[in-house]
Parts: C-alpha cells; structure tokens; sequence
C-alpha cells in the first residue's frame, strides 16, 4: 500500500463502518450493522482509490436511504 490517501481514505470508512457496527449491534438493525462489517473490512480488498471512494460512499449512504 503506497499511496498515503487510501490509507488515509481507508481509515475514514473504517471509522464509520465501526459507528455504523455498533450502532446495528445495539439496535438490532441489520441494514446499519452490515454496512458496517462491510466497511470495516472494504479497505482491505480494494486497492483502487476510486473504487474504494465510491464503493464506501454509497455504503456509507445505504443505512440512511434504506430504513428496515
């Protein structure tokens, strides 16, 4: 991983997918609780920059758009 802007970016997501893990985990709302997994774990698989930008994006948009 050489360039410092997904690590920075992959630290961003990391950080709201765990809120949005816990939140899910305490709530017992499925939708919050496996973006959040996702996210958590996104960073590591995803070596594009754009592509972790957007993927985390609408990840980060999907709790809020959709209310299960």
């Amino acid at each position: 991983m050489g360039d410092s802007s997904l690590l920075v970016w992959g630290l961003f997501f990391s950080s709201i997918g765990l809120g949005f893990f816990l939140y899910g985990k305490k709530q017992k709302y499925p939708v919050p609780f496996l973006a959040g997994i996702i996210l958590l774990v996104l960073p590591f698989f995803v070596n594009n920059l754009y592509v972790l930008v957007i993927t985390g994006s609408v990840l980060v948009l999907l709790p809020f758009l959709l209310k299960i």
